[in-house]
């Protein structure tokens, strides 16, 4: 391994870039270091700036023109994710961006074109495929110890209030940012096709229940997976009066688990027809109690980052990765609008993400 640090920005000074700047500020990530933020906002930026002792900018090509940086992390806007991906790509550095990676298939399409065109790779954040549970799922189903599946099943249950998403206007909007769907279950929707394989077909629905928000708060669906196995989505923000759980179960011939907790990070069920020894120290120790809902995962996830880049191998979310989550999503959102199954390899036609409000029928 090349032995060096990386200079990592963020373009975003929002919610969740919180989480970025305290793991690559304050030393938690080796081999990496925050070294400058970006925000239109400039109080936000200076704020974060200030904050951890880095130059912080209004222009991300000012930043990149002046700052010597290896790695921008874009943390803006879901439905900006594509326009500042792209922009940024002529620079040549490597790029991560926050889920969903875009909010249409096309702009997925165009980022990954982008980053290949200007020989930097591109990672998209999938923070709770490095949970401990759900990486001991994962090797349980490679090796087959589930045998046939049947079903995969996810659970998002959280609170989010009128007071969540009046904190910023794009929040809930069909053209940045989208519902439950889109927004806080990707990372479950993402779990789901990575355990249980290719997905054939999805049935949604989906209703705005308690907040004042173009898109979705509450959906569920049934999924038919290429192997024959069934999936459940079940996914809302209108839990009351908090955080319930984000979970998934997997069950097959020969064994059955359920990772439940909030950020699917605690071992609930655990159990195979051939059991193995390491099986009571996977009930016993797996257990993670994170301090919210976006869990541990992000600084295995910076580290596996980090690894690919100095390294040169595929890390474990790249472009295409994040891609398949995304046309899942939105199938979801096409069969939410139609009424009717959908088939995968589809061309979205009634789904609202990624545009606005008067330009439905695109």
């Amino acid at each position: 391994m090349v032995d060096k640090t990386l200079n990592i920005a963020l373009v975003g000074c929002g919610r969740i870039a919180r989480k970025h700047a305290e793991l690559l500020g304050t030393g938690q990530i080796q081999n990496a270091r925050l070294a400058a933020v970006c925000d239109i906002v400039e109080e936000k930026a200076k704020a974060f700036g200030e904050k951890y002792g880095v130059p912080y900018y209004t222009d991300m090509d000012e930043m990149m023109q002046k700052e010597n940086i290896d790695v921008v992390s874009v943390l803006t806007e879901s439905g900006n994710h594509a326009k500042h991906t792209i922009n940024l790509a002529k620079y040549g550095k490597h790029i991560i961006v926050e889920k969903p990676m875009a909010l249409t298939l096309d702009d997925a399409d165009a980022m990954i074109e982008a980053c290949d065109r200007n020989n930097c790779k591109l990672f998209v954040v999938k923070q709770n495929r490095f949970n401990l549970p759900v990486q001991k799922l994962k090797e349980a189903i490679d090796k087959g110890r589930f045998g046939k599946l049947v079903m995969g099943t996810i659970r998002v249950r959280w609170m989010r209030d009128q007071g969540y998403y009046d904190l910023a206007p794009w929040r809930g909007t069909w053209a940045l940012d989208g519902g439950v769907l889109a927004n806080q279950a990707s990372h479950h929707v993402d779990l789901l096709q990575w355990m249980m394989g290719p997905v054939v077909s999805v049935f949604a629905k989906g209703i705005t229940a308690l907040v004042d928000i173009e898109a979705e708060d509450t959906a569920t669906a049934v999924v038919t997976f290429k192997n024959g196995a069934l999936g459940i989505i079940e996914a809302t923000t209108a839990a009351r009066p908090k955080d319930m759980e984000g979970s998934i179960s997997i069950l097959g011939e020969k064994g059955s688990v359920v990772i439940g907790g909030f950020a699917v990070n605690r071992i609930e069920h655990w159990e195979f027809a051939d059991p193995l020894p390491e099986d009571e120290i996977i009930r016993t120790q797996f257990n993670e109690n994170p301090p919210n809902v976006y869990g541990f995962g992000h600084k295995r996830y910076y580290e596996d980052v980090v690894h690919a880049i100095l390294n040169n191998t595929r890390s474990l979310v790249d472009g295409l990765e994040g891609r398949k989550s995304l046309e899942l999503i939105t199938a979801l959102y096409e069969s939410m609008e139609t009424g009717k199954e959908v088939y995968l390899r589809f061309q979205p036609k009634r789904c609202k993400l990624g545009h606005t409000n008067n330009n439905n029928n695109h």
